[in-house]
């Protein structure tokens, strides 16, 4: 069948998401509908669709008891396609630059681009063994509750998650945590300092061996990520200005590379700053607490087949991603790619999630005939 990318791309682009998907959903779930396939929202929100050598079935048929990683043959071969239908606000209207080269507008990249590529390449691949299922999250920018819904239900052999990544093949990504290290002490008045214990005072230390961390207790260098990074990013404490401070809290973003888990992290951050905490003070380590799990670093072998095959197929580069995404969740049950058209900056500045976001309809077309060719290449040959 044939279908109008860049037709899909301008009127998603047009729909905001920055606040409700519900919208934009319906926009999906209704071009889903009208190409003949039969989707289906989940309790999360997710929209799910599944196309086979038969033809499309509904998307909850893609959900199982769990992954199975590696196929045991190209005839139970199971790709899944997933991006997010959500931005970041406020919502930027569309636009157009450069003679309708150029699409302008929140989502234009981040991710209505990829989304545009996958739907086109999910509804017009030729499937001759396995299946390919197109799975949409509707909460990325926020608590990803869609994904973690999905992560480990999805019965795959490889995921393509949709990003800008200028048509290169990502094969890894840092993960994100946040927390806080709380510093407690004694309050006391301010005229008599020593009756107390300040915790702001503490806090000096303590950012200083937030700056020794990794080269003492971390995960070292990741051959591909290089290295974790840990930021302190707010400092609040004290209540009044004449009285000794009784606590302070440093907020922190930390960057996590492989193996590094969020447990393992918040322990051992803690053991190393308490160390460090003079007499009589006490020291936390918490991470912000949320409703799903925290993303996590991952590394997919740039030898899969799923990463050659696309490579191949874009002529990108294989390299890792620059920022967290929801494909931290599928990484731990098949291999799993980062790729889409435009980019998360260029050599102005910001391009994703700014407001002069665009992407090059090019990229949109091309980004589709590559995932549609490795699904070809995958799924299309009967062995």
């Amino acid at each position: 069948m044939s279908f109008d990318a860049l037709a899909f791309h301008e009127r998603a682009v047009r729909t905001p998401s920055h606040e409700d998907v519900g919208e934009m959903r319906e926009v999906l779930v209704e071009t889903l509908a009208d190409a003949g396939a039969d989707p289906v929202v989940d309790e999360k929100g997710n929209t799910l669709a599944t196309q086979t050598a038969d033809g499309f079935e509904p998307g909850d048929t893609a959900v199982g008891a769990g992954a199975t990683g590696a196929s045991d043959g190209a005839e139970s071969l199971h790709l899944v396609l997933n991006t997010h239908i959500d931005t970041v606000p406020p919502h930027v209207p569309y636009g157009e630059r450069e003679g309708g080269e150029i699409v302008e507008g929140r989502g234009a990249c981040d991710a209505k681009g990829p989304l545009a590529a996958l739907v086109d390449a999910f509804l017009t691949a030729e499937i001759v063994t396995g299946r390919v299922t197109l799975a949409i999250t509707p909460d990325e920018e926020t608590i990803q509750t869609g994904a973690a819904h999905l992560a480990g239900r999805l019965d795959a052999d490889g995921f393509v998650v949709g990003e800008p990544t200028g048509l290169d093949v990502c094969t890894a990504a840092r993960g994100q945590f946040e927390g806080t290290v709380s510093i407690r002490g004694t309050a006391a008045h301010a005229a008599t300092p020593a009756a107390g214990a300040n915790a702001i005072r503490a806090a000096a230390p303590v950012l200083q061996a937030m700056e020794t961390y990794d080269e003492e207790r971390g995960p070292g260098e990741h051959a591909t990520l290089g290295r974790p990074t840990l930021t302190p990013t707010l400092v609040e404490g004290g209540e009044a200005t004449n009285q000794v401070p009784e606590e302070c809290v440093i907020t922190f973003d930390r960057r996590p590379v492989p193996p590094e888990s969020a447990h393992e992290f918040r322990a051992d951050l803690e053991e190393h700053l308490y160390q460090w905490m003079p007499t009589g003070m006490d020291l936390r380590v918490e991470l912000t607490p949320k409703e799903t799990p925290f993303l996590e670093a991952f590394a997919t072998d740039r030898r899969e087949p799923l990463v050659r095959v696309l490579a191949d197929a874009s002529g990108g580069d294989i390299r890792p991603f620059g920022a967290a995404t929801e494909a931290s969740f599928f990484a731990g049950h098949a291999p799993t790619v980062v790729f889409g058209p435009g980019d998360l900056s260029d050599e102005e500045g910001a391009v994703a999630h700014s407001e002069r976001e665009y992407v090059r309809r090019a990229e949109v077309t091309a980004a589709a005939d590559a995932v549609r060719e490795a699904v070809a290449a995958l799924c299309g040959a009967d062995e």
